[in-house]
């Protein structure tokens, strides 16, 4: 297993936000702006997103898979302009879910998967 690297972990809660493993980078848990409106929430969590991806030396074009977690599912309707703003259209897969968040002024997280691999 020398080829996984733990890049951030979370003692407290005991569990890795971004782990380089072969070509791929998984990040969790990306959020920002906790208890702004939902538009200021998805815009942090973007930018934690891109501090992570850095951490491994990438941007947000090597994404290719996203979990978006809504308190409010209606709130679904914010990301797709959100989206377009950031990835240039570089679209990565996404799915939306709904959710219960451990804080009530939480109203949305990123979980995501990029490649590092060579370039195809």
């Amino acid at each position: 297993m020398d080829n996984i690297k733990r890049l951030e972990v979370d003692e407290f809660w005991a569990d890795s936000t971004v782990i380089e493993a072969g070509d791929y980078v998984f990040v969790g848990y990306c959020m920002g702006n906790e208890g702004q409106s939902i538009e200021a929430q998805i815009e942090g969590a973007f930018c934690t997103l891109k501090n992570r991806l850095a951490m491994a030396g990438l941007k947000l074009d090597s994404v290719v898979k996203m979990d978006c977690l809504f308190k409010n599912i209606s709130d679904l309707n914010y990301l797709p302009d959100i989206i377009k703003k950031h990835f240039n259209g570089k679209y990565p897969t996404r799915k939306a879910y709904t959710t219960d968040f451990i804080r009530d002024g939480i109203l949305f997280q990123i979980d995501a998967i990029a490649y590092k691999g060579k370039a195809i």
